[in-house]
């Protein structure tokens, strides 16, 4: 890219121990991962290095302190760990464009929706260590459910240091890239059936008489804390539905009306077509 001059920034002689972060992209989702690793102490402010086309995101990274560029090709100068976090349409031209960049030395991580390990990898230089991750809205409050994958360059030490980076920012899971389209439909787009329901169930307080912003403030507490049942108990969900129904109850009444409105079968139709969907973006 034009106008890219390192003399601002001057380059510091990296120690082994240390890692160098850069994010090709300033979004939202890179903001929360860059919030989880800051919070949780896994990297120091300065030692991050974010490029975007505009300054609209780089300044929230500023005010974090880290360091901000428009340039990509510094990012991967300057940093040993690249997240990158475009816009998919943009990625094959900043890949071509960070390309003559990237060595050995490099780790290369996407959060890029629809582009495979096998792109990734015929996109960069042969030997490329490539991981892909799947991050969810709920990172940007370090309460995410993230997937991610390796490439076929990038070793167990690799996988590792992602996963202890990650976990900062929530449930972190390293699995096949097959499941990375149903993780998708199950939790990428799965926040959006969450947020559904909790409108739902506020508004079935409201209808019985309760105001709308302390319905939904209970109705999100009700959500946390029964998803945090099921973390930390490791129960089976049907096991603690059974537990809050008594016979006659007015539980079991309400989850008669969920069942005659075949709320399960919606919601797993919701998610294969989703998934479904993610296969088909991918394969554009």
């Amino acid at each position: 890219r034009r106008g890219c001059g390192f003399g601002a920034w001057p380059r510091v002689a990296m120690e082994a121990s240390e890692l160098w972060v850069g994010f090709v992209g300033a979004g939202r989702m890179a903001g929360g991962l860059v919030r989880g690793l800051l919070q949780a102490e896994k990297v120091p402010a300065s030692n991050v290095l974010a490029s975007a086309p505009s300054d609209k995101n780089l300044d929230a990274w500023r005010e974090l302190g880290c360091r901000t560029t428009h340039c990509n090709l510094e990012v991967v100068y300057r940093s040993t760990l690249v997240f990158l976090a475009t816009k998919p349409h943009i990625l094959p031209g900043v890949l071509e464009e960070i390309r003559p960049a990237v060595g050995s030395q490099h780790i290369v991580v996407s959060l890029v929706a629809g582009v495979t390990i096998q792109t990734l990898q015929r996109l960069l230089p042969p030997g490329t260590k490539v991981l892909r991750i799947m991050p969810n809205l709920p990172c940007v409050v370090q309460a995410g459910a993230m997937v991610f994958s390796r490439g076929s360059n990038a070793g167990d030490e690799e996988a590792a240091l992602l996963k202890s980076l990650l976990s900062s920012c929530g449930l972190c899971e390293e699995v096949p890239e097959s499941y990375i389209d149903i993780h998708t439909g199950l939790s990428g787009s799965g926040v959006a059936y969450v947020y559904l329901f909790a409108e739902a169930l506020a508004e079935g307080a409201v209808k019985m008489g309760m105001p709308g912003a302390l319905a939904g403030r209970i109705a999100a507490q009700t959500l946390l804390g029964a998803a945090k049942m099921l973390l930390e108990t490791g129960e089976h969900p049907a096991k603690l539905r059974g537990d809050v129904c008594t016979p006659g109850g007015t539980t079991i009444y309400a989850l008669h009306q969920l069942e005659k409105g075949a709320l399960r079968a919606t919601v797993m139709n919701a998610v294969e077509a989703a998934t479904n969907r993610a296969c088909e973006m991918a394969k554009d």
